[in-house]
């Protein structure tokens, strides 16, 4: 299973039900993307690496961006963008979820609704 930087960063709060769903997964990957997006979050060099340190210890596979999984996420952009508000690291997490056969963990079901071949496992974090 590809997971969405959210679902992550529940998990890396250390939200309990975030961990279940990472436990039960057969494959755990990460797309570069969210990776990234990870690391834009962290406030200061001991952060960045706790986030590293992090996906290692939970055996995330990092999945790197692809000619391919370029060529999908512009398609995705030109279908979807004005029609369902796809943004750039959205498209990007999609087509790597659809270019290795995986279905995408995600909290944000309405940022990837419209990407039809995309199978989504949809996280619901706990009531604020």
């Amino acid at each position: 299973m590809l997971f969405d930087t959210d679902v992550l960063i529940w998990l890396f709060r250390g939200q309990a039900s975030a961990a279940r769903h990472v436990e039960r997964a057969d494959r755990r990957a990460v797309s570069v993307v969210t990776y990234m997006e990870l690391l834009q979050g962290a406030r200061d060099r001991e952060e960045m690496k706790s986030i590293k340190d992090f996906i290692v210890e939970l055996s995330f596979d990092l999945l790197p961006l692809t000619e391919n999984i370029g060529h999908r996420a512009s398609i995705y952009m030109e279908e979807y963008a004005l029609r369902a508000g796809l943004r750039l690291a959205d498209a990007l997490i999609a087509a790597t979820a659809v270019e290795h056969h995986l279905p995408l963990c995600t909290a944000n079901r309405k940022h990837y609704k419209a990407v039809e071949e995309l199978e989504l496992k949809v996280y619901r974090p706990p009531a604020r």
